[in-house]
């Protein structure tokens, strides 16, 4: 209320900065924060930080391009988890997932995943979306956990949950809008092909599709018939934040020969 009411008199007592949490509530304030940007040289002072990534973007796109230090912060990568464990068990992994909340506080993972997927996922994401049938869409998302680690294809995930593909293709254009799922490109000489052709899918936490398999404990993962699918959503998870972690945008892909499959980063390497 403060900041709406006199965002200047808000700034003003932030002579050394601050961090602005759900910055993106307030979008009005970034531009009055773009003048105290241009009025010091100094780089650093203000953190902003919000849980819904779309109108965060665009709230900071508007008002301070060229100002600002984009960083992708996604769950706990295993080089951060060496806090709290030395060997962690991958499968234990895999059902707890790499929430910080989850290893800081030592929740319990089910009712953890339960309440993110009610309070943000169902929520934010029927915003973005105007979702009116949440079955649907709660069917959608327990089909997609079932299909990680693999070429989704729209039309025969549609017939599944009993809508089209183009609602499909919507759905996971907002899911990877808020960083619920991400795509892994094949690879292709041809860069054109690398955009056309499709891609594989994982979740970004593997702990959230392990919840919505109905996976809840380390045993039941070991035993899942996906546990395959899974733990590659794990080590492809991995490899991820740790270029985002190191501000670099992350460029691997997939290639398959025969019915195997392989891994291969930008240099051509395959990583270990």
């Amino acid at each position: 209320m403060a900041a709406e009411a006199d965002p200047r008199g808000f700034l003003g007592r932030m002579e050394d900065g601050g961090i602005l949490d759900e910055v993106q509530r307030l979008p009005a304030l970034l531009s009055y924060l773009q003048g105290v940007a241009d009025k010091s040289p100094r780089r650093g002072r203000f953190i902003l930080t919000g849980s819904h990534q779309p109108r965060l973007h665009e709230a900071i796109s508007q008002s301070l391009a060229g100002r600002t230090a984009m960083l992708t912060l996604w769950p706990f990568a295993f080089s951060e988890l060496r806090s709290y464990e030395t060997a962690p068990d991958p499968f234990a992994l895999i059902h707890r997932g790499f929430f910080p909340r989850l290893h800081d506080e030592g929740l319990e993972p089910r009712r953890f995943f339960n309440g993110y997927l009610q309070t943000y996922v169902e929520r934010d994401v029927r915003a973005l979306m105007q979702l009116r049938d949440l079955s649907s869409f709660q069917k959608f998302l327990t089909l997609l956990a079932g299909r990680v680690g693999q070429i989704v294809n729209l039309a025969s995930l549609g017939n599944d949950v009993g809508v089209s593909g183009t609602t499909i293709r919507n759905w996971l254009s907002v899911l990877k809008a808020t960083y619920v799922v991400f795509e892994l490109p094949p690879f292709f000489e041809n860069v054109q092909k690398r955009v056309i052709k499709s891609s594989k899918l994982y979740f970004t936490d593997v702990g959230l599709a392990a919840f919505l398999l109905g996976i809840h404990t380390a045993e039941q993962a070991f035993r899942d018939p996906l546990r395959g699918n899974l733990y590659e959503n794990l080590v492809i998870a991995d490899i991820v934040k740790s270029a985002l972690n190191r501000g670099i945008r992350p460029e691997i892909y997939f290639f398959g020969i025969l019915t195997a499959t392989r891994w291969t980063c930008s240099s051509g390497k395959t990583p270990r």
